[in-house]
């Protein structure tokens, strides 16, 4: 297994658990709970695959969407043990499991910009896209404000990555190692913003 389908699996399994959650705080029914999971999951890597113009890649193998039904079945049952044995909140197993999505799809994103051919802009577009894309389509489907427009130290996190690797690629350091190596600096990161409440300057 290569580092992008491996990434690629982490970001599916992460979002598609942190979907989980917020449509169980919103209280949908199980075809809700399916969409909204799905579309968190795979819906940047869609719009992702679309930009570098190739075909979808969870339109052509099945994979991303049996790790979306196997990440939901899992996050039902784990969620229902934790909360009933240790009383952990949904908010804070939301920032978990989307902190790894985030930081997982931003690699993914950014290794397909690598691949295609792209320059750095193309890079961060396509890392941050494939990061925050399913998170976005979540937040209207849900008629709220999405995730990266709020104050918090996000988006940010994803640009981070992609011009990580695409200074990596270009190092010709980009491997296993280095990579492993930027997907933990960059979870910690964003847990540590979260905790500390880290913001961007306002102008």
């Amino acid at each position: 297994m290569n580092l992008l389908i491996l990434s690629d699996i982490i970001g599916i399994a992460s979002f598609a658990i942190s979907g989980l959650l917020i449509a169980y705080h919103k209280k949908l029914d199980l075809l809700g709970i399916l969409i909204l999971s799905a579309l968190t999951a795979l819906g940047g890597g869609i719009i992702r695959d679309l930009l570098a113009d190739r075909t979808p890649f969870a339109f052509i193998n099945y994979y991303p969407s049996l790790t979306v039904m196997g990440a939901i079945i899992l996050g039902i049952i784990f969620k229902i043990h934790l909360q009933e044995e240790h009383k952990i909140s949904n908010k804070f197993l939301f920032i978990i499991f989307d902190s790894i999505g985030l930081c997982a799809f931003s690699i993914t994103g950014s290794l397909v910009g690598l691949d295609a051919g792209f320059n750095l802009f193309g890079v961060i577009i396509l890392g941050f896209v494939t990061a925050l894309g399913g998170g976005i389509i979540r937040d209207i489907l849900l008629n709220q404000i999405p995730f990266i427009l709020k104050k918090e130290f996000y988006g940010t996190i994803a640009i981070l990555i992609a011009l990580a690797i695409f200074i990596l690629e270009t190092l010709s350091l980009l491997n296993s190692i280095t990579i492993l190596i930027v997907f933990v600096s960059a979870l910690t990161l964003r847990l540590l913003a979260y905790k500390r409440r880290w913001e961007l300057p306002k102008l």
